[in-house]
């Protein structure tokens, strides 16, 4: 199963602080342990590093994520198309005509049951986009891009 396949994502991690780290890895677990057959999408970008799942290879088709800010080291995960979904609590930030986010900080806080609705109707909506005749992938991590040019992550003060 593409949950144990990690090598590029751990290389990627490195530079995070190991809270930062210890957070984005639970969260994949969260997502594998509920959509095992989905494909993991992984960008190493200049300003984050992201991790999207999929039904198919594609970006547009994805429908969680879990970004990492290289700068702030924030977490969010985020929903592709989170203006297309339903958020009842209003707990999902950001303003532009797609994509959605929690802002984690503590896994402890992490409103695992509502958000878990939101990434049922989140794949739900993003199977409904796929073009016909288009076979899913299976399961599969696929790193997509690797930037030759990574912003610095900045060193945050130590927490008290």
């Amino acid at each position: 199963m593409s949950e144990k396949d990690t090598k590029d994502l751990l290389k990627f991690l490195e530079p995070f602080p190991e809270d930062v780290r210890e957070t984005a890895l639970w969260l994949r677990r969260f997502v594998w342990r509920m959509y095992p057959g989905a494909n993991e999408l992984i960008y190493d970008n200049y300003n984050a590093v992201a991790i999207g799942w999929s039904p198919t290879d594609r970006v547009s088709d994805t429908f969680c994520s879990i970004a990492i800010g290289r700068s702030s080291h924030n977490v969010h995960f985020g929903f592709y198309w989170g203006s297309r979904i339903s958020d009842p609590e209003k707990m999902l930030l950001g303003q532009g005509n797609q994509y959605r986010y929690i802002l984690v900080r503590d896994k402890k806080e992490f409103p695992k049951e509502y958000i878990r609705r939101l990434v049922k109707d989140a794949h739900a909506y993003s199977l409904s986009r796929m073009k016909p005749g288009g076979s899913p992938l299976k399961g599969k991590t696929i790193t997509k891009s690797i930037s030759p040019v990574k912003r610095k992550p900045r060193k945050l003060p130590p927490k008290k």
